[in-house]
């Protein structure tokens, strides 16, 4: 890939030159026509839900990479191909289909898929859970910046540790209050367990914590996971899920209160207490080796200097396949909205950016992703391996769903108040005669849950922003009950399908939004900064640091 950069470096910047501004740019009359067309075969069911490495997901890469290829982007991916090959490692786990524990009040057999999902942490064919003592952790979080531990010390290595799904949200003083910080998240749970020796992990869902119906973990981590070769990277062998209710039977499986706990668990002075609570478990793992892949294409920059830095657009091409059956006897997950919509607006956006008079001044990577419903595995792979160093991936500008509903007064932006990208989108959001305002569900954590999270972890400050709330025409609260609605009876399940009720409108105008973005970013002087004192910051430093004194000169 950095090969074809430097060639395309030398082939572009070398006689062009910046034209005065461009008046705010709207997108071609027939962008409404050209995303529906786009969703529509990304979403069919010929595709059978673009799970990595299956033929649909095949046939999606080739559809994004003719599309990147007709628009004349170049291919960035692989010896000269538009595709960066992602190794993954498939492990389909048989669950028992019921898990017994042992207390002081008898046993509790606890059914698959109605009380609990289990799945492998580790890429093996058999997984042996021995004899071993339930431990209730709260909310399992060690964060020295807020002065809290909620394991103090203590020796938890080959416990299964049952944790809250989220962080401390009753104090605004108090880790960001309502706002879910990465500590909330479910994978910090599973990392925290890791490192620390557990043998087991299990989370309680409840469907205000985690955002979502007990229905979407069953459909999520029921069938086949998919990972990054392991490493030498601390794993917890068994990783799970329980309801509110069969958490709730566990506690008193042991003679504990749930409630009692759950008070406990909201002061700093908390510590891990068992549960008087035993298990043991076996998986068996049916372990594949998959060929994912993302698809980047390049368009190179104007200026001879800044078109070293690249701007990302990112959009994750993959969802979750083949799974349960839902009511209608319906077994594809098409992800229409989740993400076919999003890789629409990318490839409109990215045919605006082809027919403008001059090219940019920075270089823009198109970046269609792959496993970012497995952990965002594409975007990681990417961030370790990038096509210049990190220091000089100017921003990601990434999306992830779309608006099917009309136009908005408002703009969500998840992750308001971390970058100097704030003041890009509030800019261009004024030209549309929309608002900036803040993540409208703050406590889902919503930052963390996409892939422009794997580009912040290597300090690349980035905007994912999505239409508000506040429709046109439209009383007072009728878009948070259609974004509730929606979440409740379509999100990853098989009826997140392309219907004739889609407005597209509404996408348009994001998408014009997002084209708006990444020109100004493209050419601004200044790359883009992390705020003083954000969590990322850091990493943007030691990036910056890392470029060679003799190439580190910028206009």
């Amino acid at each position: 890939m950095k090969a074809v950069l430097a060639f395309a470096l030398l082939s572009f910047t070398v006689a062009n030159t910046w034209a005065p501004a461009l008046d705010f740019p709207r997108l071609h009359g027939s962008a409404p026509q050209e995303l529906r067309a786009h969703v529509r075969f990304l979403a069919s069911d010929l595709l059978q839900g673009r799970a990595p490495g299956s033929t649909g997901g095949q046939l999606a890469r080739a559809y994004l990479a003719s599309q990147l290829e007709a628009l004349g982007f170049l291919p960035a991916g692989d010896n000269g191909t538009y595709e960066q090959k992602v190794p993954m490692v498939g492990v389909l786990t048989q669950a028992p289909p019921r898990w017994v524990f042992s207390g002081t009040k008898g046993q509790l057999a606890l059914e698959n898929r109605k009380h609990f999902v289990v799945f492998s942490g580790l890429q093996k064919e058999t997984i042996v859970l021995p004899p071993s003592e339930l431990v209730f952790v709260g909310y399992g979080i060690v964060a020295p910046e807020f002065s809290w531990d909620d394991f103090k010390g203590m020796d938890v290595r080959g416990k299964v540790l049952l944790f809250l799904n989220n962080d401390p949200d009753w104090d605004p003083k108090l880790f960001a209050g309502q706002t879910r910080l990465y500590y909330g998240r479910w994978s910090y749970k599973y990392e925290m367990a890791a490192q620390l020796g557990a043998a087991g992990a299990i989370i309680i869902h409840t469907t205000p914590s985690a955002g979502y119906p007990w229905e979407v973990v069953v459909n999520s981590w029921s069938g086949p996971q998919f990972e990054l070769p392991a490493g030498d990277e601390p794993r917890v062998p068994v990783k799970a899920w329980v309801s509110e209710d069969a958490a709730r039977q566990l506690f008193a499986l042991g003679g504990k209160s749930m409630e009692e706990f759950l008070a406990k668990a909201k002061s700093r002075d908390f510590r891990p207490e068992g549960l008087g609570v035993t298990t043991s478990l076996v998986l068996e793992n049916k372990l594949s080796q998959v060929e994912g892949a993302n698809v980047l294409g390049l368009w190179p920059g104007s200026d001879p200097l800044l078109a070293q830095e690249v701007v990302v657009l990112s959009a994750h091409h993959d969802h979750l396949g083949i799974g349960l059956p839902d009511e209608r006897g319906d077994t594809i997950y098409n992800g229409a909205r989740d993400n076919a919509a999003g890789c629409a607006q990318v490839l409109v956006i990215a045919k605006a950016l082809a027919q403008l008079p001059t090219r940019p001044k920075r270089s823009i990577l198109v970046a269609f992703v792959d496993g970012e419903e497995y952990g965002l595995l594409g975007s990681a792979y990417l961030a370790s391996h990038p096509p210049v160093p990190p220091g000089r991936l100017a921003a990601v500008v990434n999306y992830d769903g779309g608006n099917i509903f009309g136009r908005t007064r408002d703009v969500a932006h998840i992750g308001r108040g971390k970058s100097s990208l704030d003041a890009v989108l509030e800019h261009a959001a004024q030209q549309q005669g929309r608002v900036v305002v803040g993540d409208p569900f703050p406590d889902r954590g919503s930052f963390y849950r996409s892939d422009h999270f794997s580009f912040a972890r290597i300090g690349v400050p980035g905007l994912y922003f999505k239409s508000g709330t506040d429709y046109l025409g439209k009383p007072a609260g009728w878009g948070r009950q259609k974004a509730e609605e929606w979440e409740a009876q379509h999100y990853h399940r098989p009826s997140d399908e392309l219907t004739p009720d889609w407005d597209f409108s509404g996408m348009v105008e994001d998408a014009e939004l997002g084209f708006w973005c990444v020109l100004t970013i493209a050419n601004q002087k200044e790359l883009p900064s992390w705020l003083p004192g954000d969590e990322f910051a850091p990493a943007r430093e030691q990036a910056l640091k890392a470029l060679a004194p003799a190439s580190e000169e910028r206009p």
